[in-house]
């Protein structure tokens, strides 16, 4: 048997003590009159008055289930924080209704440090139940058709950050998808150089050592010094090569971001492709040999299915990488979300600069989720079911 103490989630107790401070000291955000004049700090104290005691229900549930620890407790408290993250959005509505009543003015709501807070420990909360629980996945749909339908009603309107995204749409579809388009341009190229460098580093030992120290080297490389160092022979082959001018290489723009890319990626993606190809089972490889298989086969049939799960790591980390590395790409006119992010710094424009900084963070998120599962769905082996 085991106490109460004993079976607390600790890690959630922690947690709803931080959600319980931040909703008392933090500001949930802050009402500008226009674009450039500073906003006004508003504490939930400040909008709800005595109402704001309400809110407190919501990491106290957290930590008395936390506390009691039982499974049927950390259902409730996944259930609490699911519906906590659902009602975020309608709150911000109903906080941008109140002191921005008409959504044509000039006034707009900047998101507060206490919103921010706010999400990230519920987000911890969330990983942490789901960590305890590994059911109910599907649960994480209702925070995000909730956001959904704030934003396609309209209630969202009077946020600094929805004005920006207005104001710039066009230009952020297309920065989005020249983004993707850069990444996805690194990923395959990476790939398909560092699956040839591993398989020549198989075939050559001697290779190993030099070749694992370039990429090495190339990965100390801060991001900015790569740029400039691959400035000038770009711009010296555009200029003594006309054909590379004509498809746009030259010192900015996408040809030094998409090599530098490249070689970022290239040594998470060659190290796993080796250590995976090189940790298959001999036992497995003498099976198929003995059952007639040419080398060709061995490989494609037999050591390359069984290595694809590590090297699908390698391309999760390289891709995660890429995503966040594109940016920085914009200083050198490489386009981007970058762009916005570095717009928004020169102006001081925080909305602006989570305008560019949020999708990509959402498109880390999403490629690692993506890739990891496919990672583990190579893991399985035939003919086991998932407990």
């Amino acid at each position: 048997m085991h106490s109460s103490s004993r079976a607390a989630n600790r890690v959630l107790l922690v947690l709803g003590l931080a959600l319980l401070a931040a909703l008392l000291t933090l500001d949930l955000a802050s009402v500008a009159p226009n674009r450039i004049l500073p906003g006004e700090g508003v504490s939930l104290w400040a909008w709800l008055g005595p109402w704001s005691a309400s809110v407190w229900a919501f990491p106290l549930l957290v930590m008395a289930f936390a506390w009691r620890g039982s499974a049927r407790a950390l259902v409730l408290a996944r259930g609490v924080v699911v519906a906590a993250l659902a009602l975020l959005p309608w709150v911000l509505a109903a906080f941008a209704a109140s002191r921005v009543p008409d959504a044509s003015s000039q006034a707009r709501v900047t998101l507060g440090a206490g919103f921010w807070v706010l999400l990230f420990l519920l987000l911890m909360c969330w990983v942490e139940l789901h960590a305890r629980l590994r059911h109910g996945l599907w649960l994480v749909l209702l925070p995000l058709l909730s956001l959904g339908l704030a934003l396609t009603q309209g209630h969202l309107e009077s946020l600094a950050l929805i004005r920006e995204y207005a104001s710039r749409s066009d230009a952020f579809h297309a920065a989005l998808r020249y983004h993707l388009l850069l990444v996805s341009a690194a990923v395959g190229l990476s790939l398909l150089l560092a699956f040839a460098l591993a398989l020549a580093m198989r075939r050559f030992p001697s290779l190993r050592r030099g070749g694992f120290a370039l990429l090495s080297l190339i990965q100390t490389i801060p991001s900015l010094a790569l740029f400039g160092l691959l400035l000038a022979p770009l711009a010296w082959l555009a200029a003594r090569y006309a054909w590379l001018g004509e498809l746009g290489v030259q010192g900015i723009g996408w040809a030094p971001a998409l090599i530098a890319l490249v070689g970022y990626s290239l040594l998470p993606m060659t190290r796993n492709s080796v250590v995976a190809l090189d940790g298959v089972d001999p036992r497995v490889v003498e099976a198929a040999r003995g059952m007639g298989m040419s080398p060709a086969q061995v490989f494609w049939r037999v050591r390359l299915p069984l290595a694809a799960p590590v090297i699908l790591e390698g391309i999760r980390i390289t891709t995660v990488q890429a995503v966040g590395l594109a940016a920085v790409a914009a200083l050198i006119g490489a386009g981007g979300l970058g762009t916005f992010i570095f717009q928004g710094l020169g102006q001081a424009a925080m909305d602006l600069v989570l305008l560019g900084a949020l999708p990509i963070l959402a498109l880390a998120v999403a490629a690692d989720s993506l890739l990891n599962a496919l990672a583990r769905l190579t893991r399985r082996q035939p003919g086991r079911e998932a407990r």
